[in-house]
């Protein structure tokens, strides 16, 4: 895989002590891994390596921006990335598991590849809410998949209570809701020149 090799370290050649490498993250490693949350990003990854005789330690830092659906509007949303994590690859003659913290290599292997582990060191870096700054978001979006208010829903709650010998309990509520938002449908219809209710022009 051609990402593979972009983000792989020759570590056969490394005398022992101290080396700096540094990759550049575009959308190619994330569409390479399918990404379903990721469509697009641009950061810096710096690893330095301490190499010794029975193992490496790579201290790896990622910084920049990946772009992501926005929880609040769904609009594209940059939201910045900033990691720092260690990795340590032991060698072995037998397969191991890698766990994510220490990567095992075979006498044979000559190259450490690193596309996953900054793959998912990023996608672990996220934030769980990925919003725009505020005022930052559409408008537009925003008005569509609004959130009733702290008001709205008192008045949905008076509402609810004013009709709890029909049914009374959540259910009455949700008939609120549901009578509010007709209302607010059929007066937004009527601003725009719509039929009126009753079929009148």
């Amino acid at each position: 895989m051609e990402v593979a090799q972009r983000y792989s370290i020759a570590w056969k050649g490394l005398k022992n002590g101290r080396h700096d490498f540094r990759f550049e993250v575009d959308k190619a490693l994330f569409e390479a891994f399918e990404s379903t949350e990721i469509k697009d990003g641009r950061c810096e990854v710096s690893v330095g390596v301490d190499s010794s005789e029975k193992q490496l330690t790579l201290d790896v830092g990622i910084t920049g921006h990946v772009v992501v659906e926005c929880d609040r509007c769904l609009e594209d949303c940059r939201v910045p990335i900033d990691f720092e994590g260690q990795l340590v690859v032991k060698f072995s003659d037998e397969v191991h598991e890698y766990d994510g913290e220490v990567m095992w290599m075979l006498p044979g292997e000559d190259r450490v590849e690193l596309a996953q582990y900054i793959y998912e060191s990023i996608v672990l870096s996220l934030p769980y809410q990925r919003v725009h700054p505020e005022g930052e978001c559409n408008p537009e979006m925003l008005e569509r998949f609004r959130i009733v208010s702290d008001r709205e829903f008192a008045a949905i709650e008076a509402a609810a209570e004013g009709a709890g010998e029909r049914g009374g309990g959540e259910w009455a509520k949700l008939a609120a809701l549901r009578e509010r938002m007709e209302a607010e449908g059929a007066d937004g219809e009527e601003g725009e020149g719509g039929e009126e209710p009753g079929g009148a022009k």
